[in-house]
């Protein structure tokens, strides 16, 4: 399965202000499920502007090897002529998913839906982490597990039934990949499948869905309708359709944070979702007190899109309420950088799911907090950084634990604090930012090894 990339150590040293323009990724979110729905599709999909990372390329090998035709025409641009709903191939081979955790739970789904048998698996990293939270539904559904590591982990096998069972299932944790995984097996159910969670995650899957021709309704759920109860009827045929790929807001995040504290920086990021289940970085830093303004509002590929300005700024410590957790929950580790430069304490409540990330992101942004020299603790499941409106001593060598959001995060604090800052590995940054690198440096960032 799976093999370790070779370890690519890396250093990023305070310097010059950041200036110029760019463009992030594409977002892998929308990219992931543009593939699995063209595979699930009548006809050809056309796809500009998809993310060329790992871990996306994983999900289209996956697609190809359920049965779909999957072609690159260029830089972002690709076609997947699918399949259709209930006409899935048994894949010759494993599917391996390296480091996707959304590919691989998303696509979990898909074959826990479809009548056909497939093997998943991935790298140390995906190995470790909990898929009991996808396998208990799909099971009520149907899917048989055949086999799977100790604790419901990969790798496993999955053989799905002829025809799901509709369910209503009410998610134990927000998670968008739970809600994914059970609306994408629905699709080949007879009736109408419904998700009701506490509170409202990510709806890049019920939205695309819609754009594919699927019937999905949504309502407000609960006190204050805070969550949401998300119903899909069963057994559509989904038609091939174009998308283009808004720039990644999480990628985005991490030359904005860079640029709001490093002295000097003015960074204009181009096209970058602004979907308001994604934005929730977006409205702490402004609570904050960063200067981002949005220019170009514009729609793209479903999604509403704008450029940001974003200018070195003097930043304040902020109580980040849990209920913003679902629409930030990737970026705050370099929240929690941009807190080490702001004066006062800023709270990040409810920090729960940060443990079952691609590392325990939780204890892995403490680690690298105190390799530092940052104050902060942990109480529960919340984060507290101590900030006092400087820059923090930095020359610290963070371990990443295969991690590319630690690894990006520790490496802007680097560019901003006193000292250098250097973490054990950079190559699995290749799997949400390719051209992290490049387009930091093109800024005026020094990074190097």
């Amino acid at each position: 399965m799976s093999h370790a990339l070779t370890p690519e150590p890396l250093a990023a040293t305070p310097g010059a202000p950041l200036r110029g323009r760019l463009r992030p990724p594409g977002d892998k979110s929308i990219s992931h499920r543009a593939m699995i729905l063209g595979l699930l599709s009548q006809g050809r999909t056309r796809v500009e502007g998809l993310l060329e990372g790992d871990d996306v390329l994983r999900t289209a090998a996956a697609a190809r090897a359920l049965g779909a035709t999957v072609e690159r025409l260029g830089e972002g641009r690709w076609t997947v002529d699918g399949v259709g709903i209930g006409g899935l191939t048994d894949p010759a081979d494993v599917l391996d998913f390296g480091n996707a955790g959304t590919g691989s739970r998303l696509m979990m789904g898909v074959v826990g839906g479809q009548p056909v048998t497939a093997t998943f698996d991935g790298d140390a990293s995906l190995r470790s982490r909990p898929m009991r939270r996808i396998l208990d539904p799909l099971s009520r559904m149907g899917t048989q597990v055949l086999s799977e590591a100790e604790g419901g982990r990969v790798p496993l096998t999955l053989r799905g039934p002829r025809e799901a069972i509709p369910i209503t299932y009410e998610t134990p944790a927000a998670s968008a990949q739970i809600k994914s995984a059970v609306l994408l097996a629905g699709l080949n159910a007879p009736g109408i499948t419904t998700v009701i969670e506490a509170a409202a995650t990510r709806d890049h899957t019920e939205r695309m869905l819609r754009l594919f021709g699927a019937e999905v309704r949504v309502e407000p759920h609960g006190p204050g309708g805070h969550g949401r109860s998300v119903a899909l009827t069963g057994q559509p045929t989904l038609r091939g359709t174009d998308v283009v790929v808004p720039a990644d807001p999480s990628s985005a995040a991490f030359p904005l944070v860079a640029a709001l504290i490093i002295p000097g920086s003015d960074v204009t990021i181009e096209g970058v979702m602004m979907n308001p289940l994604r934005t929730g970085l977006i409205t702490t830093l402004l609570e904050m007190g960063a200067s981002i303004e949005r220019l170009n509002e514009r729609e793209e590929g479903g999604e509403t899109v704008a450029d940001l300005r974003v200018r070195a700024s003097r930043l304040t410590g902020v109580d980040v309420p849990a209920e913003r957790a679902p629409a930030m929950i990737d970026e705050y580790p370099i929240l929690a950088v941009a807190a080490s430069f702001a004066e006062g304490t800023t709270r990040m409540n409810g920090l729960h799911e940060l443990r079952v990330k691609e590392s325990d992101r939780l204890a892995a942004v403490a680690a690298g907090l105190s390799e530092n020299g940052i104050p902060h603790r942990i109480e529960g499941d919340d984060l507290v950084v101590e900030g006092d409106g400087t820059a923090p001593r930095g020359g610290g060598t963070v371990a990443t634990h295969l991690d590319h959001r630690i690894a990006m995060s520790f490496l802007v604090l680097g560019l901003a604090s006193r000292e250098a800052v250097r973490i054990d590995d950079g190559a699995m940054i290749a799997t949400s930012f390719p051209s992290f690198l490049p387009t930091m440096r093109a800024l005026g960032g020094r990074i190097g090894a």
